[in-house]
């Protein structure tokens, strides 16, 4: 896992359309997204003729989406619970060859894989998997209980040899135990986990994980062992490709296609017809759009926009400034203005946790969900910084602000601009300073050098497990210093700490859904990170191919992806 989940958003998606807020039922949960949650053509497996090829565009590493030449190099690890395999191409790939214990919907609600997984419940703090008694290893060897108990022991982070890409919930794990049978898994957690459901997926054998030099090495440059509707037929070192097969020894519904070729390629090569699905970037839409026999798929994807204010800043550690600053900043025109030219609706996001298209959403934000200056002038000056001649000042020293932009990330540059112009509305001088994309995070933001900084953070279907630590107060180690660890906002409070254990142990999801949006107008009240909007994402697909595109927080069925008849 990248240092706490932080993707640095280097492109802007998606345009200008009606500022709206998700609409709520009498339960608080939404009636329905404001955005589009996926766009995959999604068809009935009777309506798709059986054979064909997909040629699949990826990101090797984790850089943008496509790549003018079509050629890459191809990843060296391939498992993906490895820190080197944790990159999007290497999860596209894996996802159509490995188990998983649970698959999410469009709106973020996971269930079991059936075609895995039959069954889960969970009784105090131990959860009950029964495995599909047909589901094997392309080798032929069952999955069983024992592959679950290798991949916690190899996760858990008790041996740092394993160089896993994350512990988190697997160290909350006491124990995994067979059950009735070789095919019943018995998990026993320490403590209440409530997202239990976001383990074992993918699921690696046990073979690798049984030692730190069978799980840091035996998947480099092999796929050893799969248990998927595909299997590895080849590896293309000079063309960056890898080539995968329907799977005859498949017990699932049978894959659709032949095969589909992973490979590193764009817009160009897509609009050459050398592609039948690729991601895009913003620039890339015209292309994609005048391609012959394509379509744009556009839905919500699983991340956000954010500007984030760091409260041990002199002049931001006043509370009622962070506020302000809020109130001050017109989120939705800067939403418009970074979604501008795609046809996409600007949805201001008012939840730290929950994305807008995401089930569960609502609007935490209080008072600071609206642009209201006339209240943000009311809070500097009951903090005590008065306006003069247009400028806010206390004690003698002007209300200066500096705005971080990463050199390269115009969209950022821009974001700085408009936040310059609507904060001296207020009073407030904003001075906008670029940095090196190096030294962006490391020198600056995780060092606290800065007071507001534009970046990106990655969503998911399990925001305990991802944001709990971005919030989560900090460490007191020598006086009042304090260990911020994923916090970089440096602002929390034990009211927050409380009610994010509450939700992090409880295990009734509609239960926890109440809970994390209580955790979320706590955290609304601090301002350490101020959301945005929910990045869009675009993929160029073939107008004939059905079950495939901007996914948002649905998990693909690969065996369901083919050709229309």
């Amino acid at each position: 896992m990248r240092p706490w989940g932080l993707v640095l958003a280097l492109v802007a998606g998606c345009a200008a359309g009606p500022v709206t807020t998700v609409a709520t039922g009498p339960a608080g949960d939404p009636v329905a997204s404001p955005v589009t949650a996926y766009d995959i053509n999604p068809r009935p497996r009777e309506a798709l003729r059986d054979g064909g090829t997909v040629r699949w565009g990826v990101t090797w590493g984790n850089g943008v989406p496509g790549g003018a030449q079509g050629v890459g190099v191809l990843p060296a690890q391939w498992n993906a619970n490895h820190i080197d395999g944790d990159e999007a191409g290497v999860k596209t790939v894996v996802a159509a060859l490995m188990p998983r214990a649970f698959r999410s919907d469009d709106r973020g609600r996971v269930t079991p894989d059936t075609d895995y997984v039959t069954s889960a419940s969970v009784e105090g703090a131990v959860v009950t998997y029964r495995l599909n008694p047909k589901a094997a290893w392309s080798d032929g060897t069952p999955i069983t209980w024992a592959d679950f108990a290798a991949q916690w022991q190899a996760m858990n982070g008790h041996d740092a040899a394993y160089r896993a890409t994350s512990a988190v919930g697997y160290r909350d794990i006491a124990a995994v135990a067979r059950g009735r049978d070789d095919r019943e898994v018995k998990v026993a957690f320490s403590r209440r986990f409530a997202d239990w459901r976001s383990l074992f997926s993918p699921l690696y054998p046990k073979a690798t994980n049984n030692t730190p030099d069978s799980f840091n090495s035996d998947w480099i440059d092999r796929l050893p062992l799969t248990a998927g509707p595909f299997r590895l037929r080849t590896f293309d070192q000079t063309a960056g490709a890898v080539t995968v097969e329907r799977d005859p020894k498949w017990w699932g519904q049978p894959a659709k296609l032949d095969a589909i070729v992973f490979t590193a390629a764009g817009v160009d090569a897509f609009a050459r017809g050398r592609l039948d699905v690729t991601p895009l970037n913003p620039p890339d839409l015209p292309a994609a759009r005048a391609a012959p026999h394509a379509v744009v798929r556009q839905a919500a994807g699983p991340g956000f926009r954010q500007l984030t204010l760091n409260a041990e800043a002199p002049v931001l550690s006043d509370v009622r400034v962070r506020q302000a600053v809020a109130l001050g900043l017109d989120r939705s025109a800067i939403a418009r203005a970074d979604l501008a030219g795609l046809g996409w609706p600007a949805a201001r996001l008012d939840n730290h946790f929950f994305l807008n298209s995401q089930y569960g959403y609502r609007s935490n934000a209080g008072e600071l969900s609206r642009y209201a200056p006339d209240r943000a002038g009311q809070l500097l000056d009951a903090a005590g910084w008065r306006m003069a001649g247009g400028v806010r000042s206390k004690d003698g020293k002007a209300l200066t602000l500096r705005f971080l932009v990463p050199a390269g990330v115009p969209q950022a540059a821009a974001e700085g601009e408009q936040a310059r112009q609507m904060l001296r509305r207020i009073g407030v001088t904003l001075t906008i300073q670029h940095v090196s994309d190096d030294d962006f995070f490391v020198r600056y933001v995780i060092a606290g050098d800065f007071d507001i900084a534009p970046f990106s953070y990655e969503g998911s279907p399990f925001p305990m497990s991802r944001d709990v630590w971005i919030y989560a107060d900090g460490a007191v180690r020598t006086g009042d210093d304090r260990q911020w660890n994923a916090n970089l906002g440096r602002v929390g409070s034990a009211a927050i700490d409380e009610a994010l254990a509450a939700a992090e142990g409880e295990l009734d999801p509609d239960a926890q859904r109440d809970m994390v949006n209580a955790a979320d107008r706590l955290v609304w009240e601090e301002v350490n990170v101020l959301p945005l909007y929910q990045r869009p994402e675009s993929v160029a697909v073939r107008a004939t191919l059905a079950n495939v595109g901007a996914r948002g927080f649905y998990d693909l069925r690969y065996q369901d992806v083919g050709y229309v008849k």
